[in-house]
């Protein structure tokens, strides 16, 4: 089962607990892309656009790229221009300290 990230959900209480947040692509025509689940915007020109999700960094590249739409709070992107690929990529977590790394 692939691993997803959990975000922190306040409760009655007040208690934090983690929820998987859920992550979709809904690519209409080539020409528009709805993505869901988005942690984060790393990067994006006319010629691609690097998006941190819970499956991993997204690459989506094309040409005459631009953000359409933004809600950093509900973690949704539309993108609208020519779509030529999209490509996961493991994100990776730190090994820990400099010494650890060295001697794996």
């Amino acid at each position: 089962m692939p691993e997803t990230r959990t975000e922190p959900v306040r409760t009655k209480t007040n208690v934090v607990e983690a929820q998987p947040r859920s992550h979709s692509l809904a690519l209409k025509d080539r020409r528009h892309l709805a993505v869901t689940g988005v942690i984060r915007v790393i990067s994006c020109d006319e010629t691609a656009a690097v998006l941190e999700t819970p499956l991993g960094n997204l690459t989506i590249g094309g040409q005459e790229l631009s953000v359409s739409e933004l809600s950093v709070q509900s973690g949704q992107v539309q993108l609208s221009g020519k779509i030529e690929y999209m490509q996961y990529a493991e994100n990776k977590q730190s090994g820990g300290s400099l010494l650890n790394r060295l001697f794996r």
